[in-house]
């Protein structure tokens, strides 16, 4: 599978991916989760810039999980920083999907921009 979808929870805003064609964001890993976020309009916090430098893209993948790549060790230490962390949990601006699934990620409430969703 190439094509495949995303659905970021509790918007409920779905946005199609394909990994012959990463999205064309300077914010994360080519092909992450945050990148798929940024270019299809859903703001998603990531105060570093998407360079594994904090933990504010922290998102819980409830779908999928086993499609995205492998962390790394320093992701894991960025995870280990932030709240509500589970098992499920991964950086968006490091975790890249294969396409072989479709998959359903939350974002936690606490790291939503609570300015833009405000003003909505």
């Amino acid at each position: 599978m190439n094509q495949y979808n995303i659905q970021f929870l509790p918007m409920d805003v779905k946005v199609s991916a394909d990994t012959a064609t990463p999205p064309d964001c300077r914010d994360g890993v080519p092909g992450s989760l945050l990148g798929l976020a940024l270019t299809n309009h859903l703001d998603l916090d990531h105060a570093c810039g998407g360079v594994c430098a904090c933990s504010t893209c922290h998102v819980i993948v409830k779908e999928g999980f086993e499609s995205l790549s492998e962390p790394t060790e320093r992701e894991e230490d960025m995870l280990d920083l932030a709240p509500g962390v589970s098992l499920y949990s991964r950086l968006a601006c490091q975790a890249v999907p294969d396409g072989s699934t479709h998959l359903v990620v939350e974002v936690p409430s606490w790291n939503r921009n609570r300015v833009k969703e405000d003003a909505e």
